[in-house]
């Protein structure tokens, strides 16, 4: 489990007995249940559950008023209105009228789990990964749940020009990282690649100092990666002929096949144009992160066909080139056809929030219906996981989102954070409750358990 927060009655793990063979056959497996010895909490929905009454938007297509979802074994098996939904027998029934059911939120920039950002030592290090600097017990990820995001694209830092391999977290309830990953096909966690331009990755030897220096670079080892690409294709299975390997290059080769995606920080309209070429140049696969400017250069970004995930502040401040940040950037992308998603970049806007920046590309001018694909299937096709999460229908993971009223009004709370059919947030929960409004204890991973600070 996550910091000092209990599993739920609703979610108790169930116990995976793993033989030990160097205690030899005499030793029952009863006696390891007893002893607790390799015992594995894992977490897994055994019962069909349906929820009832409830409207629901299954982003997929026009709002179910009255609707009914049926989920087994974390994964949803049907969804209607309820005159025409059956629900299994035996099935755990939650009445929810006039509550608001919608798919699990996708935050597709993220920097929850007090992840390392970029040090200083080379402006390109596309071989650091997530994997190996993010804490799953950190007080970050509860808050994320409470604000109703299931999947997060966890990023390093923007201050490098390569910053290395983002990974796809599912806010599972969990002890470790692994607990929390979503494998590729190949059962590799699943992930992109960072990248950034703009002022943050400049600075002084080794670093580039000026925009034009930021960009050769990245063509200089972008290049490199071809050539390694080609050596390890010329080689074949012979590998006296293979070159040394070089995990840098293993990740640039990924993007130049478009098995990585880039996750592009970039903000200044020229910025924003030099991505692109670099993306026309060696045919890798980006979605543009943040793009304050994106309106500026929305023609050219549509003809590029590259989608965006965009950032919304309402507050003065940050960097230089973020000046001209505009609240119309989500609805002038969408009437130029790009694909538009949200993120929260947390900490600058807490993942509590992330409904909330729907809500305001709404007041300016973005459709509804866009505004929340932005926070579900937008976000998951720019993961290369639509076909897993971002709607409500049958086959896909049961992630979801109980809400008390409207998905984007000020007044409606998160009240429940379903993943692949198991219960992390709920408000009702004091536990829960206290990571979702704040607090004393809201900021720790766990409460301090000597006798005089009580039963915890």
């Amino acid at each position: 489990m996550n910091g000092s927060k209990c599993l739920k009655p609703s979610s108790q793990p169930k116990l995976v007995i793993v033989p030990n063979p160097s205690l030899g056959p005499a030793v029952p497996l009863l006696v390891l249940v007893l002893l607790g010895l390799l015992a594995i909490p894992v977490l897994s929905q055994e019962n069909p559950i349906a929820f009832r009454g409830a409207k629901i938007f299954t982003v997929a297509g026009d709002p179910i008023e009255d609707g009914v979802m049926v989920v087994e074994k974390g994964h949803i098996t049907a969804v209607g209105p309820s005159a025409s939904t059956s629900i299994p027998a035996g099935a755990k029934v939650f009445e929810l009228a006039g509550k608001t059911i919608m798919p699990g939120l996708v935050c597709t920039h993220s920097h929850i789990g007090s992840v390392d950002l970029a040090d200083r030592s080379a402006p390109i290090q596309p071989e650091l990964r997530v994997l190996d600097s993010i804490n799953v017990r950190d007080s970050t990820l509860q808050k994320a749940q409470a604000g109703g995001i299931t999947t997060a694209n966890v990023m390093p830092g923007s201050g490098l020009l390569v910053g290395g391999q983002t990974l796809y977290l599912k806010l599972r309830d969990g002890n470790s990282v692994e607990a929390l990953l979503i494998k590729d096909d190949q059962e590799h966690a699943a992930g992109g690649l960072k990248m950034a331009n703009g002022t943050n990755s400049r600075g002084d030897p080794p670093f580039p100092g000026s925009r034009g220096k930021s960009a050769a670079l990245v063509r200089e080892r972008f290049i490199q990666a071809q050539e390694y690409r080609d050596k390890l294709a010329r080689a074949g299975d012979d590998l006296e002929k293979r070159p040394a390997r070089d995990l840098g290059l293993e990740s640039l080769v990924e993007a130049l096949a478009g098995t990585r995606i880039v996750h592009h920080h970039t903000h200044r309209h020229d910025d924003i144009l030099t991505v692109l070429r670099l993306k026309q140049e060696f045919g890798f696969r980006v979605v543009l992160h943040h793009v304050s400017d994106a309106w500026k250069v929305a023609d050219e970004i549509a003809a590029a066909k590259v989608p965006c995930s965009i950032i919304m502040i309402d507050s003065p401040g940050g960097k230089l080139e973020a000046r001209d940040l505009d609240w119309r950037n989500g609805a002038v992308l969408e009437q130029r056809g790009v694909t538009v998603a949200f993120h929260t970049d947390d900490p600058i806007t807490d993942s509590r929030w992330l409904l909330r920046s729907a809500a305001l590309a709404v007041r300016a001018g973005m459709t509804r219906a866009g505004a929340l694909r932005g926070v579900t299937l937008a976000g998951a096709q720019m993961l290369d996981l639509d076909r897993r999460i971002g709607s409500l229908e049958p086959g896909k993971d049961a992630d979801f989102v109980v809400l008390s009223g409207d998905p984007l009004s000020v007044y409606s709370h998160v009240l429940e954070t379903w993943v692949e059919g198991i219960k992390v947030f709920d408000r009702s929960d004091p536990k829960d409750h206290l990571w979702a409004v704040g607090g004393y204890g809201a900021g720790t991973p766990r409460a301090l358990h000597l006798c005089c600070f009580g039963s915890e």
